[in-house]
């Protein structure tokens, strides 16, 4: 490793909660694999995981009901 550049630390992989070495050497970092990159890959494309928003008024239907 380079002397500029970061401490590798360990963190815990977001998938599978095991411990993963987050540093350039780790290309699939912050997941400890590519099995567990590609395991929270598919539940994103698959629509499992989803992003919370609020509506805003031009969401809203003219009677009050708001789009699905």
């Amino acid at each position: 490793m380079k002397p500029d550049s970061p401490a590798a630390k360990w963190v815990v992989c977001p998938a599978c909660k095991g411990p993963s070495l987050y540093a350039p050497t780790n290309s699939s970092r912050p997941f400890c694999s590519e099995r567990c990159k590609n395991i929270d890959f598919g539940a994103w494309a698959s629509e499992s995981f989803r992003v919370a928003a609020d509506l805003s008024p031009d969401d809203e239907l003219d009677n009050g009901s708001k789009l699905q």
